[in-house]
């Protein structure tokens, strides 16, 4: 048997000394903000609203794939929705970090041409990648 008590103890030693203390988070933010210029806070609502917000349209996807659920014009506007909040939430990322999604689109299609050189998806390439793909 576990010992949850133990596995708690056990959590925070391994978690960062940021993740425990909110002075040092908060000493933290200001570093990241003072030294590139990010703000951390829009930087934190973007990347927990990404999550959230994915955390959605997958749920209305896996209703519709393993429960059964209709995808009607209902279900397909309930999903558009939620891919606008997604945006919105990419939106603010590009904001924090001063990128278009022109800049995000490039460097996707820069990424994907590299790792798929023949031009097509390949199954190896996607479960080997070379050393800094990311």
């Amino acid at each position: 048997m576990i010992d949850f008590e133990k596995y708690k103890e056990f959590v925070q030693e391994v978690t960062s000394d940021e993740s425990n203390e909110p002075h040092l988070m908060s000493a933290r933010m200001s570093e990241i903000e003072n030294e590139y210029g990010i703000n951390p806070s829009l930087l934190l609502t973007a990347a927990i609203g990404l999550s959230s917000e994915s955390g959605e349209f997958i749920e209305i996807v896996k209703k519709a794939v393993f429960q059964g659920k209709p995808l009607d014009k209902d279900v397909q506007f309930h999903l558009k929705r939620e891919l606008g909040d997604i945006m919105w939430y990419v939106a603010n990322a590009c904001r924090t970090l001063d990128l278009t999604l022109d800049d995000i689109i490039s460097e996707n299609v820069n990424k994907l041409k590299a790792r798929y050189p023949g031009g097509e998806f390949d199954v190896y390439y996607s479960e080997n990648r070379k050393q800094g793909d990311l």
